[in-house]
């Protein structure tokens, strides 16, 4: 399928009503990451800019939790790979609305180590209500949730776990960097559907014929490509327990999934945090080797 990448959010020029912006707050976020030797400067500078956006949420609204520090370590070719991370997203009492501008990055070396100081500006909201307790996994080769993971290899196809305790909507999309492009997984192109029904407590296996329930032909199913050493990508999952309407997008040709510009999908998505207070979005992160 496409090539997908991780992209930083642009600014965009959306007006809001005096209404729908008193429920948003501007904020001005500065965060220095000392990256570990083996981190490259692409993914310091993403991590960096995650950790401002999480840092003004916690300064402006609190966390759920004082601090809750998580350890993930990887094995690899007889190396070990370790990540420290001090914050969630789930964590903090809110959330990054959009961002506004680009973001500035300084980079620094101190004693050999990778500094990257980023300062970014942007609209966050606060979470005022209990969030759904939605479970949700990326799955990479298998529909068991043992597959779940966010590291990819080149061909590895691409499979969505999820669960809801409410019944609700969903959309999932794919953003791909390169031509600034969005795709819509969820519906599939062959569904009639606004937004994908779901059923409360009901287990659901996303881009696998396997789960069809009757209706094989309307299921596409998608495999990870990797053109270069290592891609980054995004995956937004979107749900509310209220019905909603997925973005207007364009036909493709071929097997893409339909379409729309990173700017109309922002406008779309920002418009529906503001109408429902309910609505969740989720973001996965992967990576893909070649």
């Amino acid at each position: 399928m496409m090539h997908i990448r991780l992209v930083i959010a642009v600014g965009l020029l959306f007006l809001v009503s005096a209404l729908y912006a008193q429920k948003l707050k501007k904020v001005s976020s500065e965060y220095v990451y000392y990256a570990p030797e083996n981190v490259s400067l692409e993914n310091a500078k993403r991590t960096a800019l995650e950790r401002a956006r999480i840092q003004a949420i916690a300064d402006n609204f609190g966390t759920i939790v004082s601090q809750s520090n998580t350890t993930f370590i990887n094995n690899k070719n007889e190396e070990t790979k370790t990540d420290f991370f001090a914050f969630g997203e789930s964590e903090v009492k809110g959330e990054w609305v959009e961002t506004i501008g680009e973001p500035q990055y300084t980079i620094s070396y101190e004693q050999g180590v990778l500094v990257v100081k980023v300062i970014v500006s942007g609209r966050i909201r606060e979470i005022v209500t209990s969030q759904i307790d939605i479970r949700t996994a990326v799955l990479c080769n298998g529909t068991e949730l043992k597959f779940a993971r966010s590291d990819f290899k080149n061909g590895d196809d691409l499979f969505l776990y999820f669960n809801s305790p409410v019944n609700g909507y969903l959309t999932v999309y794919l953003l791909d960097e390169t031509t600034q492009t969005v795709y819509c997984l969820l519906p599939y192109r062959n569904s009639s559907e606004l937004a994908t029904r779901i059923e409360h407590d009901k287990p659901y296996i996303f881009f696998s014929t396997k789960f069809a329930e009757g209706n094989a032909h309307l299921i596409d199913e998608y495999t990870m490509t990797c053109s270069k050493e290592q891609e980054y990508n995004v995956i937004y999952i979107i749900f509310s327990p209220n019905e909603f309407t997925k973005a207007n997008s364009n036909a493709t040709s071929g097997t893409l999934p339909k379409d729309l510009t990173f700017k109309d999908f922002q406008k779309w998505l920002l418009k529906l945090k503001i109408n429902d207070k309910d609505l969740i979005s989720i973001t996965k992160r992967i990576n893909i080797i070649n």
